[in-house]
């Protein structure tokens, strides 16, 4: 009894190796059928930021169809993540991407395991620890806000060819929300593309100590073309310097420079160019790490750091959007695409780069000298460059 009980074992061991072996030929990489999927954004679609990190979610359901169901939650803030998140984690999801800045997702990742979390990166990632199951992505705008820049230096040199302005006119604005190294990394890189081409060109700026208000954006930037700004540009979240510039367009010249969401339905007399992130590579790549059951850092392509990654142009996290012929001067487009093919075979260390010293905002001992150069997002997703160029730049 006890032999045909253990030719019986015997012979269900060897059918089972042989269903996993046979499941491992038609399933080698052991993947995922269907998944689903969380997003929660910090706005809603309507606005610039947001609407451009939506575009990933597209780009999902548009690969995968009803391989994936994807769940979404609009509006919410940085301190009312938990209730949200905690929501998508009963529901099932797999992975969840936040384009947020709270610091809840990566404390209450560990909590659930099974989820992969992927942030917009909000902060210098280098050297920190963080969960196995957190990961944190942005693409390197600096890249796009240089060559941005570019282009609004090629119009301003055509309107002081044309005597609409003259050199000591050559002045740009900037409407900002915070003081945070991402914002200041931003405007400064604009303002160097611009005197790359025009290089008496200086900037002004002015806060709005907040992420999205139309009439407090609207308003910064009406003041800083009263106050002789040509070309205004933005980092902020609505729509409102965009329209500034259109309205004042009509009575002197004025050129908008956009940033995540070109601006052309809403300003297409004034709005030049824009540039934007791109999160599709990411979560597309992301997403498929997943479905294979692999460490999101081995498929997703661009430049590793622990858990954070970042690319620019060289992986399509960057691009240039709605170059506006009826508005940018002759050979803008030649002269940008020049810029990009310099980014995608080198790291962009010519950026930050001239006679140059800056301070930072918060502790004025803090002084870089750039003669040698700024690397920016060497070791980490988040911008780091964090100083004011105070001959060249005037705060508000």
């Amino acid at each position: 009894m006890k032999r045909v009980y253990l030719i019986s074992v015997l012979t269900c061991l060897v059918v089972l190796a042989a269903f996993l072996g046979l499941f491992k030929v038609l399933n080698p990489h052991n993947t995922r059928e269907n998944l689903k999927i969380g997003f929660i954004y910090d706005n809603d679609e309507s606005t610039p930021y947001t609407y451009n990190f939506s575009l990933a979610k597209d780009a999902l359901e548009k690969k995968y169809g009803e391989q994936v169901e994807i769940l979404t939650c609009s509006n919410v803030l940085d301190d009312e993540m938990e209730e949200p998140l905690r929501d998508l984690a009963v529901q099932g999801c797999d992975i969840i991407f936040f384009n947020g800045y709270s610091e809840l997702v990566m404390k209450l990742a560990p909590e659930y395991p099974n989820i992969q979390f992927c942030q917009t990166s909000y902060m210098d990632m280098s050297g920190k620890s963080v969960p196995s199951n957190y990961h944190t992505f942005k693409g390197e705008a600096y890249q796009g806000r240089y060559v941005s820049g570019i282009a609004a230096g090629m119009k301003i040199q055509q309107m002081i060819s044309e005597g609409l302005i003259t050199e000591d006119q050559a002045i740009v604005g900037f409407v900002a929300a915070f003081p945070t190294s991402e914002v200041i990394s931003g405007y400064t890189a604009f303002l160097l593309g611009v005197r790359s081409i025009v290089p008496q060109a200086v900037m002004r700026v002015s806060y709005t100590q907040t992420w999205s208000s139309y009439a407090h954006e609207k308003s910064a930037a009406k003041k800083l073309i009263e106050d002789g700004c040509v070309i205004i540009s933005q980092h902020t979240d609505t729509i409102g310097p965009a329209i500034a510039c259109e309205e004042a367009s009509t009575n002197r010249p004025i050129c908008f420079v956009g940033y995540n969401q070109s601006m052309s339905e809403v300003a297409p007399g004034s709005s030049l160019v824009t540039s934007r992130i791109c999160w599709e590579p990411y979560v597309l790549e992301a997403v498929e790490a997943v479905m294979n059951n692999k460490k999101i850092e081995t498929v997703v392509t661009g430049r590793i750091h622990g858990n954070d990654v970042s690319a620019g142009f060289e992986k399509g996290w960057v691009e240039m959007v709605d170059l506006n012929q009826q508005v940018c001067a002759p050979g803008t487009q030649e002269a940008m695409d020049s810029a990009i093919e310099h980014f995608k075979r080198g790291n962009g260390d010519f950026v930050f780069k001239g006679d140059y010293k800056g301070a930072d905002p918060e502790n004025p001992s803090d002084i870089v000298d750039l003669k040698h150069g700024y690397v920016e997002n060497e070791n980490t997703s988040y911008p780091t460059f964090h100083y004011i160029l105070s001959d060249i730049i005037t705060i508000q």
